[in-house]
């Protein structure tokens, strides 16, 4: 009986573990929201069309998509992910691409590497203009100019140079 009651405590504990793994980034930027391959294949073609030479951050990288579509069009990606679960998930699944690094992170403690071109994120609205604030300060930081690619969120006050269904295009310059 006590070995019964044990046991259920320990999976009780390990799912309300999950749960919350999953649950609270969303306080700092997104719960995951897989986004459809289809609709990630038509933003890295058609709204930014991304190429060999180009090094794509997805921040909230969950299970990878962005970074694997990024890839497949001969970019680099780093991903940046707050999920423990969802980073050792994608680190499995991409363990022989090269050209994909995952990192357990918070984005908007991390320092973009110098070769960066390209931002993506799916963020909760209340979110977007922190994460505009944070790629700002990164193209300063970096002294160059960051396309932007937010998926359903607009930024309030800085036009997009192009518009594909729910995602947005943006040119982050240095101030």
């Amino acid at each position: 009986m006590v070995f019964v009651a044990i046991t259920i405590l320990i999976i009780i504990s390990i799912v309300v573990i999950v749960v919350l793994l999953f649950l609270l980034p969303g306080l700092t930027g997104a719960p995951y929201v897989p986004t459809p391959k289809t609709n990630v294949e038509k933003a890295l073609t058609k709204l930014y069309p991304i190429k060999s030479g180009d090094f794509l951050i997805d921040l909230g990288a969950g299970d990878g998509v962005v970074l694997y579509t990024a890839t497949k069009h001969g970019a680099r990606a780093l991903g940046l992910e707050i999920n423990p679960v969802l980073t050792l998930i994608a680190k499995w699944r991409f363990r022989k691409n090269r050209s994909i690094t995952m990192k357990c992170r918070n984005f908007y403690h991390y320092d973009f590497p110098k070769e960066t071109t390209v931002v993506y994120a799916f963020a909760v609205s209340l979110h977007i203009e922190r994460i505009r604030r944070k790629i700002e300060h990164e193209a300063g930081r970096l002294g160059k100019p960051i396309y932007f690619i937010s998926n359903a969120f607009d930024l309030k006050d800085l036009k997009p140079i192009k518009r594909l269904d729910s995602f947005y295009l943006y040119r982050i310059i240095p101030h």
